[in-house]
């Protein structure tokens, strides 16, 4: 499974505006609410929420990756916001975030669940990856750029 199979261009947010993680992740469940793999947008960012309540998703290096598994979705869905300016995560490395994706899966689908987890921590260790989305201009521009290295790097 791609990350490109799951994320639609309308919830690829460019300079995104908010003052907390939590404004951040509603912002980014809010572009998912017309995507009919939601049956339950209220549900899924309660859950998405909660998660990051368990633990923080601030994984380090200025990247975030809020995710749940939930009962609000039927199938995988994915989100990306480049913030405009940085927002604390309580990322362990300390480092405040400017690049943010959100993950949604179903709640018995375990393994394409970790599997796009995995896909993106791939990505995010790549060396240009976080300069390219930083410099990406438009939503086009952030799916092409994922869809290329997918077609690349991560066959």
């Amino acid at each position: 499974m791609r990350i490109c199979d799951i994320i639609n261009r309308n919830s690829i947010l460019i300079d995104l505006t908010g003052k907390d993680k939590t404004e951040i992740i509603n912002k980014l469940v809010d572009s998912i609410t017309n995507d009919t793999r939601v049956l339950d947008v209220e549900l899924v960012r309660r859950d998405v929420l909660e998660r990051e309540k368990i633990m923080s998703t601030g994984i380090g290096n200025g990247f975030a990756i809020p995710h749940a598994k939930t009962k609000g979705v039927n199938g995988m869905i994915a989100a990306f916001a480049r913030l405009k300016d940085e927002v604390d995560f309580e990322s362990m490395d300390g480092i405040n975030v400017n690049l943010v994706f959100l993950l949604l899966g179903q709640e018995n689908e375990v393994g394409p669940h970790i599997q796009i987890l995995s896909r993106l921590s791939r990505l995010m260790k790549l060396e240009n990856f976080k300069e390219e989305l930083l410099d990406s201009k438009s939503p086009g521009d952030v799916f092409s750029l994922i869809s290329n290295i997918e077609d690349k790097i991560l066959r």
